[in-house]
């Protein structure tokens, strides 16, 4: 594995090109996006398709995100709609993924077999840079194994997939932190699949009314992944975490009074005593942003269990508690008995 460190903002051109040439040889590389970092493949290779999913022990009936740099680039691998084609030029590049009609262009694996393919334009000059070299569009999940927190940051990729991927580039910290908004627009209205940087707020305004179903929100999982995050454990750190919805400072109390070593991932103004304190931020894109980050770090602690407050699932902050539902394993606590039901430490 090489890590190859770069500016995020102007990269290196022989990094750029050294990536380009892995992957075009049916290769893998890890790099940043606006949102966190993704764990790629030439989108049209069927070899560097299979590696990325055994790389991260992605289950196959779960489809990859094909990245692509410009709608022009959009319309060779899906079918995008006439009354579409200027909105995309207005909303990309962004944290925002359209499932749309395959063309069949991109490798079966990367689609999961499905007649439909997930594709967005990232924000992100690294790999606009990768795609432009390569000639074609790239595919990929977020860079970590299944199930884990996603990784914002290089070191994070190395922790999960040490030397199972040819290429890491180090472009720093992701921006957002979350993964994108992921909408299906050959649903009428539109269906919101992943909640993301891309409020349903501001998507509204490209695409008329959205409709947001229990998996958006992370209140249940889909049948089947038209998209990821749909299905599946995911973004979950191996301690025990509760989504708690009242005193944050009285679920912790009571936890601790029954021997149990509380850490609370402190947000929006709500913190507690505990045996350990990560703090989040106060600010909702911060939370947003430091997230996963915290996530790794609960397991790096001696502690039996992990609690977050609750944020208003309003702008980003749905995508927070979608993500947050998700990391618990849908634990939420209402009041104490909710909280004591659980099987905790």
């Amino acid at each position: 594995m090489k890590i190859l460190r770069t500016d995020p903002l102007r990269p290196d051109p022989q990094v750029v090109k050294t990536a380009a040439e892995v992957l075009r040889r049916g290769g893998i590389v890890a790099a940043p996006t606006e949102t966190v970092y993704g764990l790629f493949a030439d989108a049209r290779s069927d070899a560097g398709c299979a590696r990325v999913f055994k790389a991260k022990g992605r289950p196959p009936d779960n489809p990859l995100i094909v990245h692509v740099d410009s709608v022009e680039m959009a319309t060779e691998v899906a079918e995008v709609p006439a009354e579409l084609y200027e909105v995309l030029k207005r909303v990309w590049p962004g944290p925002l993924t359209l499932v749309l009609k395959s063309k069949g262009v991109v490798s079966r694996c990367v689609t999961a077999g499905l007649e439909t393919v997930a594709v967005r334009a990232p924000a992100h000059p690294v790999p606009l840079a990768i795609i432009r070299e390569l000639g074609a569009p790239i595919a990929g999940p977020s860079a970590n194994k299944a199930g884990r927190p996603s990784p914002t940051a290089a070191e994070h990729v190395v922790e999960d997939l040490g030397g199972e991927v040819d290429v890491v580039v180090d472009g720093g910290p992701t921006f957002f932190g979350v993964e994108s908004t992921i909408i299906d627009v050959t649903k009428r209205p539109p269906l919101l699949l992943r909640p993301g940087p891309f409020t349903v707020e501001e998507l509204e305004r490209f695409f008329g009314p959205i409709e947001v179903p229990p998996v958006a929100r992370g209140l249940s999982e889909a049948d089947v992944a038209v998209a990821p995050g749909m299905k599946y454990r995911h973004y979950a750190p191996d301690t025990p975490l509760v989504v708690v919805h009242f005193d944050l400072s009285a679920a912790a109390a009571a936890l601790r009074s029954r021997g149990l070593r509380v850490a609370v991932l402190c947000a929006v103004g709500k913190c507690a005593e505990a045996d350990a304190v990560l703090r989040l931020g106060d600010d909702i894109y911060e939370v947003a942003k430091n997230l996963y980050g915290a996530l790794r770090e609960l397991d790096r602690l001696s502690v039996d269990v992990g609690l977050v407050p609750a944020v208003e699932e309003r702008g980003i902050g749905l995508a927070v508690m979608n993500r947050l539902r998700k990391a618990a394993g849908h634990r939420e606590a209402f009041n104490l008995e909710d909280l004591l039901r659980y099987e905790l430490g």
